[in-house]
């Protein structure tokens, strides 16, 4: 009781926004490679904890020095992180609430990219589209042209158009945006994959391998559109299937994760 007594409420409001300003820079570090060396900042925290609690003298002292050292290291590791945060921070976006998707503005996105799809198949012009969902794809994003341009079929068309500067490489759509396009992704080295299956394929089956994201390629030799997700390839998918799978392997998830949890109770009483 005596502790309780003594907490005031600037106690409280001091205490929630620095939790809400931490919960704000982990969004920003989430889905890049930095998230996992922040995994790793936490295990050598928790030893330095455990050396401290049973005197570990030995321990102690190491995990000393590469804190000492660790430092130096997190300022120039998460670099592009803080210049991040502090952009935002800039334009006052750091603490802005994501909006909802509006559910008839996430159809029609879906559809101008089947269109899309569908046009490059029947010209046979190489593409490959990238969805980014919980794993954030800044890293690949970063190798590519910055667009935060509007979901539509002549803007994806005229990126894979043969001869025009951003035809190569992947175009990555997220947060129902044109994000970036040209940008390059890991290739897979699966030794299981089909010779037949060319750079494009590869890198769709390397980036959903090391993230959740969702891939759409179409093939330049023969048109064939192909669905990619946890590195495994769907060939030559038909087009009520890839419609199907995207609203299945996207949009839900998506609402799951947004709709505030008052909402999905009366959803459930309804």
């Amino acid at each position: 009781m005596t502790l309780l007594s003594s907490i005031q409420i600037t106690d409280i409001i001091d205490i929630l926004i620095v939790s809400y300003i931490i919960y704000r820079l982990i969004l920003v570090v989430r889905g890049t490679r930095a998230a996992q060396l922040l995994k790793g900042i936490v295990v050598i925290v928790v030893a330095w904890l455990i050396s401290i609690w049973f005197q570990l003298d030995t321990l102690r002292w190491m995990m000393n020095q590469m804190i000492t050292v660790g430092v130096v290291a997190v300022i120039v590791i998460f670099q592009p992180e803080l210049r991040k945060a502090l952009e935002q921070l800039g334009r006052g976006k750091l603490f802005l609430r994501a909006n909802p998707d509006d559910a008839e503005e996430y159809k029609k996105q879906v559809g101008e990219v089947i269109r899309a799809v569908n046009f490059m198949a029947r010209k046979k012009i190489g593409a490959l589209i990238v969805f980014e969902r919980e794993t954030g794809l800044n890293d690949y994003l970063e190798s590519g042209i910055p667009i935060q341009g509007a979901v539509s079929s002549e803007l994806l068309i005229n990126i894979f158009t043969p001869n025009t500067p951003l035809h190569d490489g992947a175009v990555i759509i997220g947060g129902g945006r044109i994000l970036a396009a040209s940008c390059y992704l890991p290739l897979s080295e699966n030794p299981f994959i089909s010779k037949e299956l060319g750079t494009r394929h590869r890198a769709a089956i390397g980036v959903s391998e090391l993230s959740d994201a969702v891939c759409i390629v179409v093939s330049e030799e023969t048109g064939q559109i192909s669905l990619v997700m946890n590195g495994q390839i769907v060939r030559d998918i038909k087009e009520e299937s890839l419609i199907s799978k995207l609203f299945e392997d996207l949009k839900p998830k998506t609402r799951e994760k947004r709709t505030p949890f008052w909402r999905r109770k009366g959803d459930r009483r309804g």
